[in-house]
């Protein structure tokens, strides 16, 4: 039985303040559904490169993960994020900043 998912704006909440307990510069670039919208997090590294990650349901754990579903420079992970905000309005998209690589999504807590 999968674990009950939180409240898209809650878990937006708490990844940013996460992202700032770490300094981690990360910026809501567009709000989606408060209740049930996905998310989509940009990592930019400022050398002009990106990747975009996205949540996945993995049959065989019965969880979500998140999963690269991008990687490049960062005018074609602009564009991948566009086309996926094309057919979802629902969306949230975060895009974080740091140069290390560090977004935090593999850290306990925030795969739900």
């Amino acid at each position: 039985m999968s674990e009950p998912r939180l409240v898209t704006s809650f878990w937006v909440a708490a990844y940013m303040r996460r992202l700032s307990l770490h300094e981690i510069p990360a910026f809501v670039v567009h709000h989606g559904d408060d209740t049930a919208g996905a998310v989509l997090v940009k990592l930019n590294t400022l050398d002009g490169n990106a990747r975009v990650f996205s949540r996945s349901f993995d049959l065989t754990s019965d969880s979500r993960k998140w999963v690269e579903l991008a990687s490049g420079p960062e005018r074609e992970m602009d564009e991948t994020v566009a086309r996926q905000r094309s057919f979802d309005y629902d969306l949230w998209v975060i895009e974080v900043e740091d140069r290390q690589g560090r977004h935090l999504l593999d850290e306990p807590g925030l795969d739900t």
